[in-house]
């Protein structure tokens, strides 16, 4: 073996009663290979903003002991650690668990409980009838979820370094309870993994949030922050067995514990999202998460997304900001009785292409919803079906909502396209190859 793969071994884990930041080893079971074709795929050209200049070929030029099988989180960062910068090609075989000790095993929130926090306590402290409804929560209880909400996100956040593919092994593999975090760095590719419920412990009330206040929570599966060159593709998002229609109620509103699936922001360009499943989720995806941002993502956030699955999300599919998006053969599905608010929000300065997408809604949903409008902003929107008819996504929300019109024209042309379907295949084409665990062919 080599010197350098003994000394990461060597790395020691760091768990401490004030802190489960954990500083992992490369454990026997971690292994290295040289990795398959499919491994070492790279985005084709002239598929979506990711291919534009320089493309995007995460870790295809792994040297053989720069590809790693991980099992765990532990392994997980030491091999993220292992190779740096490096490019490296890290396969996730069965479940890995964020919110786990140092041997991988899935902990609860109780073990990163700080000051004497309970949610009891917290509850019976900032009771609106208690507490009141004018000022955020503030004192002892209050300081206690911050400690232990800081606990948790060192153990939950994972960052991926630059010249990273990050791929799932056969049909199963899956990350629960983790952040990935591809965060000011470059050239990532991620594919064939399930995401599910990244959760907070310790939700903050906010009873100044809205006319009746609410539950904020941190976290997404999936944060692509201030990078360039991330190709996301056949993977899947979901709350896993902890939907937001099964969380509790105080102070009469959900007790949120999530936030979105997978958002874009802080100026990350040049992404393309393809052949992915995004399922029951309220806050799905933002590409831009301030209209105060512009300064950040002014000619940034140039994103594709093409021949992805969102069903049954409340809303933000996506949510944009300022971004040239150009969203093209996905198949949006609401049922009926699904928490259903909108797809595609038109937020400050954006330029949406919404062109040649399927949409299918449930009876007594509105087509009139399917456009939001945040900001004042043009959008385009052609040759979209919805329910198997061709629809004018524009003049339907205009009539419907007139009280928030929107204008035709986004002041560009896509051309990054590989292939475009007709809306009426786009259900099936999408159903037979979105999301994890379907083969990795283009």
């Amino acid at each position: 073996m080599p010197a350098r793969m003994r000394h990461v071994r060597a790395i020691a884990v760091v768990m401490g009663a004030t802190s489960l930041a954990l500083a992992v080893s490369l454990p026997a079971q971690a292994t290295t290979h040289r990795g398959t074709g499919i491994e070492r795929a790279v985005l084709p050209a002239g598929d979506g903003w990711a291919s534009a200049d320089g493309s995007t070929t995460g870790g295809a030029g792994a040297t053989p002991e720069h590809v790693y099988t991980v099992t765990d989180r532990a392994e997980l960062i030491a091999a993220f650690e292992d190779a740096g910068d490096a490019p490296k090609i890290v396969r996730i075989a069965g479940t890995v668990h964020g919110n786990s000790d140092a041997e991988g095993t899935p902990i609860g929130c109780e073990a990163y409980q700080q000051g004497g926090y309970t949610l009891e306590k917290y509850l019976d402290a900032y009771d609106p009838a208690v507490w009141g409804r004018d000022e955020v929560p503030a004192g002892p209880l209050e300081d206690a979820r911050a400690a232990s909400a800081k606990l948790q996100a060192a153990a939950v956040n994972v960052n991926v370094p630059s010249n990273t593919t990050l791929v799932g092994v056969g049909k199963d593999a899956t990350i629960i309870g983790a952040s990935l975090q591809v965060k000011n760095v470059s050239n990532v590719i991620v594919r064939n993994i399930s995401f599910e419920d990244t959760y907070d412990c310790f939700p903050q009330w906010d009873p100044t949030d809205g006319d009746q206040g609410a539950w904020n929570s941190e976290y997404d599966n999936l944060v692509v922050h201030g990078s360039s060159h991330v190709w996301v593709d056949h993977n899947t998002f979901s709350d896993g067995d902890r939907p937001d229609a099964d969380q509790p109620h105080y102070f009469g509103q959900v007790y949120q514990q999530h936030d979105g699936l997978f958002d874009i922001v802080r100026g990350a360009d040049l992404v393309t999202v393809s052949w992915n499943v995004l399922e029951d989720h309220d806050k799905t995806m933002l590409i831009g998460n301030s209209d105060g941002a512009g300064a950040s993502d002014r000619g940034k956030l140039r994103v594709t997304l093409h021949h992805n699955l969102f069903k049954d999300v409340k809303e933000r599919a996506p949510r944009v900001r300022f971004g040239q998006v150009d969203s093209y053969n996905n198949h949006f599905v609401a049922t009926t009785g699904s928490a259903y608010g909108y797809t595609y929000g038109i937020g400050a300065e954006s330029k949406l292409v919404a062109e040649s997408n399927a949409f299918t809604l449930g009876s007594g949903l509105d087509r009139a919803k399917i456009l939001k409008k945040w900001s004042e902003s043009s959008l385009t929107a052609e040759n979209n079906y919805v329910n198997g008819r061709k629809t004018d996504l524009i003049a339907v929300h205009n009539a419907g909502v007139p009280a928030e019109q929107l204008t035709e024209g986004a002041g560009w042309t896509p051309t990054l396209r590989t292939r475009v379907s007709h809306p009426l295949v786009v259900p099936l084409l999408v159903g037979l190859g979105a999301g994890a665990g379907k083969p990795l062919v283009r």
